[in-house]
C-alpha cells in the first residue's frame, strides 16, 4: 500500500526529518509533503506581489501564497501528522487540522502532554495523539502493513 503524509505545524525543530528517516528506515511507502519550512521564506512568500507598509498586509498576502501550497497537499495526502510544538503557538497548524477535519482527512496530532487541553478540540478531531515521533511511525508502519 502507498500512502500520502502531510507534515504540518511546527518549524524550529528536526521532527520531520526524524519522521522520513524512520519511513526510510522501515521501507515503508510513504510519500511526504510539508509546507515550505523556512520561516523567512514563508514570511515572505507575498513580497513578490509588492511592498508593503503595513506588516499586517505583508502577512495577509504572504500567508495566501502559502494557503495555495497548503491546501494543495492537504488535498493530495492520505493522512497528515499535525505537530505542536512547546515553544510557540502554531495557529497555522490548529487551522490546517480544522481544515482536515472538513475534508475528513485523517490526522494524527503530535505534541506534549502539556498542551493536552489548550488542543481538546483538535484532539477530539483526530485519529491519533503522539508524544514522540517514534510513536508516528509506529503508527504509519501498522496503518501500511499489509
Amino acid at each position: 500500500m502507498s500512502y500520502t503524509v502531510y507534515l504540518s505545524g511546527e518549524i524550529h525543530s528536526q521532527w520531520r526529518e526524524e519522521i522520513k528517516q524512520g519511513i526510510q528506515v522501515l521501507g515503508l511507502d510513504i510519500l511526504v509533503l510539508s509546507p515550505v519550512t523556512d520561516h523567512d521564506a514563508s514570511d515572505a512568500a507575498g513580497d513578490v506581489l509588492g511592498e508593503e507598509a503595513d506588516n499586517f498586509w505583508r502577512d495577509h498576502k504572504s500567508s495566501k501564497v502559502n494557503l495555495i501550497r497548503t491546501q494543495h497537499m492537504i488535498d493530495r495526502a492520505d493522512l497528515a501528522v499535525i505537530r505542536f510544538g512547546d515553544k510557540y503557538r502554531q495557529w497555522n497548524a490548529a487551522f490546517d487540522a480544522g481544515y482536515c477535519a472538513a475534508l475528513r482527512t485523517p490526522y494524527i496530532t503530535l505534541h506534549s502532554d502539556e498542551l493536552i487541553h489548550p488542543l481538546k478540540e483538535v484532539d477530539a478531531s483526530a485519529m491519533a495523539w503522539a508524544q514522540t515521533t517514534d510513536q508516528v511511525i509506529s503508527l504509519l508502519q501498522y496503518i501500511l502493513q499489509d
